[in-house]
């Protein structure tokens, strides 16, 4: 095999599908990268959970595949001088090089390397900016307690020309709702998708449309000359629409950048287990945080209420996230309780709002 491409090009590629090793591969050929040079050059990884596949053009004047250590080559290809790089292959060793650099990999026996999983057939596709946003809204409520994979996935339901995803670590509910182009008008589905690979799939669009495909207990995506495949986590999970609906008594609106900073600087005298308190009257929420070994903060921002004065206390960081998915200049707090839940979303929004966040309180103290 040999082929030449362009350096920048080959450590994007690389480190793409590098990501998707696995930091201890059950068998030694799962830490490799299979690149194939045919008409295009390919780079493939899987560890039999999360396939990447990533194309790339390059000037090919031998055909074949090499499967070399993935991580040391995305060290290498992102240290290359800004040189064409041309790899070679010769018996057991692949010699990469570029300008006056040179490196001899040994490489790994392909035919060890497992097959990959073919993509499913797709469902439908939408734009890579609200594919994007979506996953940064929902991701960050999924819950990093292997324990429960449950937990650590994103709900994906398809009907039609929408798309609702939605996650949950037990203490907030994160949903998105957004159209999308659908292969089929009547089309409707469901996945438990891994939210680490849907923020990955995510931080890794060019533009474009993203492709999502669909299979027994398996997902694809695909945009711009990339794909990965996932499988599924069991489909089982909470009714997370009706918790994030009801009549609420207490709305509270406020400028969603100011809150945001306020909450920070008060936060910055919290403990982990601190609560931010939130006492809000007409015309003003007292963000309160602190009086333990540290000391104490306060800040006043200006809110817009309807209903009752009330009390409220989050955790700072729950709190942070879900005002973090908030895309409009107002956001509201739907509030009934002290001892309640409460629901945040964008101002102005209809009684069906795109994003929702539904965050416990913490007991007053």
């Amino acid at each position: 095999m040999k082929f030449r491409v362009n350096r920048d090009v080959l450590a994007e590629a690389v480190a793409w599908s590098a990501r998707v090793l696995p930091s201890r591969p059950t068998v030694p050929v799962l830490s490799g990268l299979l690149l194939e040079a045919g008409e295009d050059l390919v780079l493939s990884a899987f560890d039999y959970d999360v396939s990447a596949r990533a194309s790339v053009e390059a000037d090919v004047e031998e055909p074949g595949r090499v499967l070399i250590p993935g991580r040391i080559l995305a060290e290498i290809t992102r240290s290359l001088p800004d040189e064409p790089v041309e790899v070679v292959t010769t018996g057991a060793e692949a010699v990469l090089t570029c300008g006056s650099a040179e490196f001899g990999l040994l490489t790994m026996p392909v035919e060890d390397f497992p097959t990959l999983p073919e993509m499913p057939p797709v469902i439908g596709a939408v734009g890579g900016g609200v594919f994007a946003a979506a996953v940064g809204q929902v991701a960050p409520a999924a819950s990093r307690d292997e324990a429960l994979p449950m937990l650590t996935a994103v709900r994906m339901d398809v009907s039609g020309d929408r798309v609702t995803m939605a996650a949950t670590d037990r203490y907030r509910i994160a949903s998105r709702d957004f159209e999308w182009r659908p292969a089929q008008p009547d089309v409707t589905a469901a996945a438990m998708v891994p939210a680490r690979v849907l923020v990955e799939v995510a931080r890794s669009l060019r533009g474009g449309e993203v492709s999502m495909a669909l299979g027994e207990g398996i997902a694809g995506f695909e945009s711009v000359g990339r794909s990965t495949t996932v499988r599924l986590l069991d489909e089982q999970f909470i009714d997370y629409r009706s918790r994030l609906s009801g009549d609420w008594s207490i709305r509270a609106d406020l400028q969603t950048a100011p809150f945001i900073e306020a909450i920070k600087r008060v936060a910055l005298v919290a403990g982990s287990n601190t609560a931010i308190r939130l006492s809000f009257t007409q015309g003003r929420v007292v963000l309160q945080a602190g009086g333990g070994d540290i000391g104490r903060g306060t800040e006043t921002v200006a809110a817009h209420l309807t209903g009752d004065d009330i009390e409220i206390a989050f955790q700072a960081q729950f709190l942070l996230d879900g005002l973090a998915g908030v895309q409009t200049e107002l956001v509201r707090l739907n509030m009934e309780s002290s001892t309640r839940p409460a629901l945040i979303a964008e101002v102005p929004g209809d009684a069906d709002p795109a994003f929702r966040y539904l965050v416990m309180s913490l007991r007053l103290t």
